[in-house]
């Protein structure tokens, strides 16, 4: 039982750093799920692997700890809450710039800007959002 959660957890992270690692901002939030998922997992298995035992301390006998699964529970939240965030984010920065590439430094970022012409359009910036 170790073993195979062992390995899902190193599989989880090793999915979780190789998506980060993309050029791209949807596969880094799919990522940044699959390393939350994998500490979680992590954070579980820390209260020991056991069948059919209540997280309660009895003379001789073992025991689940709850204190990981609290910590599991709060840490889903707050996964949860970052992930609307970085989500949020990302589509902000696709609007502004036209491009979902985490890498595009200021030089690109100029090159793929093209100028509007004079006019009704003057006022506009990229992504199409109008200056307030």
């Amino acid at each position: 039982m170790e073993i195979l959660v062992a390995s899902a957890i190193g599989l989880m992270t090793a999915t979780g750093l190789f998506l980060i690692l993309q050029g791209r901002s949807f596969p880094v939030i799919v990522g940044l799920t699959f390393l939350s998922y994998a500490v979680n997992a992590f954070l579980f298995a820390m209260g020991r692997l056991t069948v059919d035992l209540p997280p309660i301390i009895t003379p001789g006998a073992a025991y689940t700890d709850p204190l990981p699964q609290a910590l599991v529970l709060t840490a889903i939240v707050i996964s949860f809450g970052m992930t609307a965030l970085i989500v949020v984010l990302g589509l902000r920065g696709f609007l502004e710039t036209g491009s979902d590439r985490t890498d595009l430094s200021l030089a690109d970022a100029a090159e793929e800007h093209v100028p509007a012409p004079e006019g009704e359009d003057a006022g506009r910036e990229r992504g199409g959002a109008a200056r307030a």
